[in-house]
């Protein structure tokens, strides 16, 4: 027995259900199929009535067969587990809030809400300060629930809304407390410091002098930081439950948000269909309504098939470096000094030289000696180990950084050298515990100075910030990478943005002089400065919709580092579109994309009707005030390919047959330029592949807005596998740029 998610589609009012009549309904559905005698049974712990139908419950595999063959059931499956996946970051993508843009700021047309959902919030943070932001909207219908720590009082103007919800406890400690002890989930607050920092990065308002212990220091701010924050605590410490996701985004759409982020997902081992995503399932519901989701693409790079969070209607984030480095230098006992990456600082005395040791060379028993070289736990003496640096390889064992320093400082270590076969783009954070970590070349050094000495000697620097560092953005190595695996005919991720070494927000700990500020990594930290991006561009843009706030960031995207080269990746080669989507987010150019593709829910419905949902079910799913079929074409055996048809604002080809011919797309351009504009194409591609544009030059007067087009690939003579490339259309201002991604076989 164990809970299920049972979905059932859209609200049978436009307006949402009634809470009452809903959880009845539901209750009795339970009743009709668990047994009268486990009757104590039929209780519903999470009822989605706003925005679609639904709950949660506790059923066995039988009761949720049953459930799942009802008429008015979408789908039925288990509560899924999923997982969490500034100064300079918003100073490196040209910020619109410094002294040149800050005009942008003062002319906003519109008060954004931005709902994030994470571990909830700290609010005494000085990120979310109401000092300098007017009165709370109107149109605002959420709440502040009060919990054990947190009081209606800890919400202001910045802050607007706090919910919680009832989170099943991993940990069978907490989940077996006495009945009068207080759950450490039952408020808004946050505990593990993840929403605190994701939230600030939105849209924190303006801190100077932050900084974390001495590093990264500058004026700390949101990418919106006029617009409000309202939190939905839905994870706890390291995982988040899809039930209490679905009901925090049913609260967000009810509440009145208009942009939601969720820089939370599955793993792509664990990826489910569409209709059994809480995250694609809320999300597209949200998308009905106008509110845009944001969420990050996942952690699990740099394989290819990882990206996680695909759906269309769906903004995809990758991550990214910024111009900004955290260096830590190691001077061995030969005179040598070699620059590597962490984040380590002295709170008292300085840098002092130490005894230098390999992990294999300290290991607990000779059979643990390979097991000792990655510093596994378990696998070192911690004798030999007290009082020395320790060296460790960082390849070929799933081992956290954290777990091996952890290893290391518990057997008396004074400190930890990592050698990796690649270098890492993510430095890894060790407080106050000496540590460097080092690629392949850098370390085949440490090793030969190591095999070659008897008397072996190291001292480790505290870190120091490198600013204006080139190459940036470069690909983030942990950033999942596309192809989606639910489907090819839709590039994914959609968009980079940075992701690497952020500064923001984040919850004191207990120690004395604790920071207000922390540094960390991940598409979680890149996912945020999207939807701050976007809440941005619709304060100053408020009639336009999610999805051309959308097209307007990836057609504008950065395709070029601040060398001027193409964007690469950790291992110096060119990134592809699978790794980056459009390019790197650039929120000022966004501003005045010149044309949009402007992705409708009709494209969203047929994508549905294309991907083989039944038409039946696709009723329950669709919103009752649109009258929808699916197109006769999409019963045909090759629907799936007429997914590439969609108003996208990126074109990809998941087949192209060499020998069949040539493969076309249709695309419709949306003029928000200047009312009289013609727009000439060009195309940047690879050799062999033959892609036309018809007609090549489109023309916009005052009363035509809309222009369609077609794109023809003929890959003949292209190369097998992915050819990507860029449509160009500009009018001698704007440059439009559409990406595309063909796979020729």
């Amino acid at each position: 027995m164990q809970p299920y998610i049972v979905y059932m589609g859209s609200p049978l009012n436009n307006n949402g259900d009634s809470a009452e009549i809903s959880e009845l309904t539901h209750l009795q559905m339970l009743s009709s199929i668990i047994p009268s005698e486990e009757s104590e049974r039929i209780s519903v712990k999470h009822s989605y009535h706003h925005a679609y139908r639904g709950f949660c419950a506790l059923l066995t595999k039988q009761e949720a067969t049953l459930l799942s063959g009802y008429e008015e059931v979408v789908s039925v499956f288990p509560d899924p587990i999923l997982e969490l996946h500034t100064t300079r970051s918003w100073d490196f993508l040209g910020s619109y809030y410094s002294t040149n843009n800050y005009n942008y700021h003062a002319s906003s047309n519109y008060d954004v809400i931005i709902g994030v959902i994470d571990t909830g919030i700290w609010p005494e943070s000085p990120s979310f300060d109401d000092q300098h932001i007017g009165e709370v909207p109107s149109r605002w219908k959420g709440v502040c629930m009060e919990g054990f720590d947190f009081h209606k009082s800890n919400c202001n103007r910045k802050l607007i809304g706090a919910r919680f919800y009832d989170i099943e406890d991993q940990d069978s400690n907490i989940t077996k407390l006495p009945k009068n002890t207080t759950k450490p989930n039952v408020t808004p607050r946050d505990r593990v410091g993840h929403g605190t920092h994701t939230a600030s990065i939105a849209a924190g308002a303006f801190v100077p002098n932050a900084t974390y212990y001495g590093l990264a220091s500058g004026i700390a701010r949101g990418g919106s930081p006029s617009s409000r924050i309202a939190t939905y605590k839905a994870c706890s410490e390291g995982y988040c439950q899809g039930s209490a996701i679905l009901k925090a985004i049913d609260d967000a759409i009810k509440d009145g948000v208009d942009i939601i982020s969720i820089s939370i997902g599955r793993s792509f081992v664990f990826q489910t269909d569409f209709k059994d995503d809480p995250i694609a399932i809320g999300a597209f519901h949200a998308a009905e309504r106008g509110i845009g989701v944001v969420c990050s693409g996942g952690n699990e790079g740099p394989d290819p098939y990882t990206v996680t969070n695909s759906a269309p209607w769906i903004f995809t984030v990758a991550a990214s470096t910024i111009d900004r480095k955290f260096q830590s230098n190691v001077a061995l006992g030969n005179s040598v000094t070699l620059k590597g990456t962490g984040i380590s600082f002295y709170t008292s005395g300085h840098a002092k030289t130490y005894p230098l040791a390999f992990g294999e060379n300290v290991h607990f028993h000779p059979s643990l000696t390979s097991q000792a070289r990655y510093c596994m736990p378990g696998s070192l003496d911690a004798k030999k180990v007290a009082g020395k640096i320790i060296v460790c390889m960082n390849d070929g064992w799933s081992i956290s950084r954290l777990i091996k320093k952890l290893v290391v400082q518990d057997a008396n270590a004074k400190g930890l050298i990592l050698i990796d076969e690649q270098e890492k783009s993510s430095p890894f954070d060790s407080g106050n515990f000496p540590f460097a970590e080092f690629g392949k070349i850098a370390g085949a050094k440490i090793l030969q100075y190591i095999n070659s000495s008897k008397n072996l000697h190291a001292t480790i620097f505290p870190a120091n910030e490198i600013r204006r560092f080139k190459p940036a953005p470069v690909v983030a190595d942990f950033s999942s990478r596309g192809p989606a695996t639910l489907t090819e005919n839709i590039l994914k991720p959609d968009i980079t943005a940075p992701g690497v070494g952020i500064l923001s927000a984040m919850i004191p700990n207990t120690e004395k002089g604790s920071s207000l500020f922390g540094i960390t990594s991940g598409t979680s930290m890149a996912c945020p400065h999207v939807s701050g991006s976007m809440a941005f561009i619709k304060s100053i843009h408020p009639t336009w919709s999610f999805s051309m706030i959308k097209s307007a960031i990836m057609t504008t995207a950065t395709i070029s580092n601040n060398l001027r080269k193409p964007l690469t990746n950790t291992s110096n080669l060119d990134a592809s579109p699978h790794e980056i989507g459009a390019g790197e987010l650039n929120p000022i150019t966004a501003l005045n994309p010149g044309l949009i593709f402007e992705t409708t829910m009709i494209d969203y419905y047929n994508f549905l009707c294309y991907y083989g949902y039944k038409e039946k079910k696709l009723r329950l799913i669709v919103s009752k005030k649109n009258n929808f079929n699916c197109p006769r074409n999409s019963t045909s055996t090759t629907k799936k390919e007429l997914i590439s048809h969609m108003n996208y604002p990126s074109i990809s080809i998941e087949k192209h047959d060499q020998n069949y011919g040539v493969s076309r797309v249709k695309r419709v351009a949306m003029n928000v330029g200047s009312p009289n504009a013609t727009y000439t194409s060009s195309i940047i591609g690879p050799p062999g592949l033959i892609v036309r544009v018809s007609p090549r030059k489109i023309e916009f007067v005052k009363e035509i807005k809309k222009i369609s087009f077609e794109v023809s690939f003929d890959g003949k003579k292209a190369s097998k596998g992915y050819n990507f490339g860029f449509i160009i259309w500009s009018d001698g201002f704007h440059k439009v740029k559409m990406v595309f991604a063909v796979n020729v076989e």
